[in-house]
């Protein structure tokens, strides 16, 4: 899993960043059916969808704002 950056975020298209909402969550409730424990990588996966959560959070006030 690579990690998703800020900036990387900024880049996508708002498809993309669906898509990989999509992608990350599949996967975090594939890995949490296999195991029980929080590893590595699960955690890496929640900070990635929160990552992008924080990101649409603050471009709709940034919108709302220049509106």
């Amino acid at each position: 899993m690579t990690l998703l950056r800020y900036k990387d975020i900024a880049k996508m298209s708002r498809k993309d960043k669906d898509e990989k909402f999509k992608e990350l969550k599949f996967s975090l409730y594939k890995g949490n059916v296999t195991a029980n424990k929080a590893s590595a990588k699960t955690k890496e996966i929640k900070r990635a969808l929160a990552r992008i959560l924080t990101f649409n959070t603050a471009n709709k006030g940034v919108l709302k704002a220049k509106k």
